[in-house]
């Protein structure tokens, strides 16, 4: 049996360590886990109370329209509801907007290092991967404009991105779209959204009605802390909509999942609350950096990337060998550092605290 050719050779998705097995792979009753950017005060109690509430209903198959979820999206969103797509977690929405465009002949344009679910899911399709490289950590929109051609189906911009943190402004999204031609998607992921408190990051879902090849994703995984419930979703024109709708999977999203999502968005004062200590946690870790000599890229998300000058493997194995779990650069394709979610006050007075340590045996500080 051979499975196709495209798989070959292509690793399935590397999650970060779970508390569980760090516990079992060092005997540390105590785990701190700061790699996978979850929200580290939780979700709303609304959507815990949605979730109780669809608890008899487990036998029957979700929505696999998703109304309900779908009509307060649309009304958060200020769209038409056949403007949205539900996936199972946004990385499904990547995946179907991949089998739908992509395809032997064409290719896809990306930052590097960026979300790895586009050059993953790219090559599944056989499509060409075009990455060009961050500059400063941000995006290059000048060289991702020079490689596009004729072939070129999607260009992504994960904004802000994952693993730096930086965002592409106003100013310069609107001058890409109005030079991207117009046989050429671009979706901008917007995973980290509600984080991102800029004054010039820009507003893309009003922008839908001026670019009909825009696509803007988000996803409940991040500020509204149900990464365990899988909900994402993706806009655009009805049109676009309307077109790539058969490559979803019917009942993709479950009852349980639509439920939580529905409450969470309600309860946008969880959602600043969260917001606001994110941001003064985030700067604390920058006074950290910056009287220790440590180089960092100033984020819109709730994550931080810490260039240590060090093998960040080197660097990850000395945390998780002390209780803190975060995620080394070297998988990230920033080979120097590593990845911090921004935890709680508490979490990161550990972390800081720890890395102290660190810098000191290396005769860093």
């Amino acid at each position: 049996m051979q499975v196709k050719e495209s798989l070959r050779g292509l690793s399935p998705y590397q999650p970060g360590k779970s508390i569980e097995e760090v516990k079992r792979e060092y005997g540390l009753p105590d785990i701190i886990k700061l790699a996978s950017n979850e929200n580290p005060y939780g979700s709303s109690p609304a959507a815990k109370a949605a979730i109780a509430a669809e608890l008899d209903r487990l036998a029957v198959y979700p929505d696999g329209y998703a109304r309900t979820l779908r009509e307060k999206v649309a009304k958060h969103l200020g769209v038409k509801e056949t403007q949205l797509l539900f996936g199972n977690g946004s990385d499904e929405v990547v995946q179907i907007l991949c089998r739908a465009f992509l395809e032997p002949g064409a290719n896809t344009v990306m930052a590097a290092p960026t979300f790895p679910q586009y050059r993953h899911n790219a090559i599944i399709e056989r499509a060409e991967v075009r990455e060009v490289p961050l500059v400063d950590g941000r995006h290059d929109l000048e060289a991702m404009l020079a490689v596009i051609d004729e072939n070129t189906r999607i260009v992504w911009i994960c904004n802000p991105n994952n693993p730096t943190g930086t965002y592409v402004n106003d100013t310069e999204l609107r001058a890409f779209l109005d030079r991207v031609p117009r046989h050429v998607l671009v979706v901008v992921d917007e995973a980290y959204y509600e984080y991102a408190t800029a004054p010039d990051y820009p507003q893309t879902v009003p922008l839908l009605n001026e670019y009909e090849q825009l696509v803007v994703m988000r996803t409940f995984s991040k500020a509204y802390g149900l990464a365990a419930l899988r909900v994402g979703y993706g806009v655009a024109s009805e049109t676009l909509i309307r077109a790539v709708e058969p490559a979803r999977e019917p009942f993709n999203t479950s009852t349980i999942a639509q439920a939580a999502a529905a409450a969470a968005l309600d309860d946008q004062a969880f959602i600043r609350a969260c917001v606001e200590r994110n941001r003064a946690e985030l700067e604390r870790y920058y006074r950290f950096c910056e009287e220790n000599g440590l180089k960092y890229y100033p984020s819109q998300t709730n994550f931080l990337f810490i260039d240590f000058g060090l093998d960040g493997d080197e660097v990850f194995r000395y945390l998780l060998e002390r209780g803190v779990i975060v995620r080394s650069g070297q998988a990230l394709g920033l080979p120097t550092g590593v990845r911090v979610t921004v935890g709680t006050k508490e979490q990161n007075d550990r972390v800081l605290e720890l890395v102290s340590q660190l810098l000191r045996e290396k005769q860093l500080a």
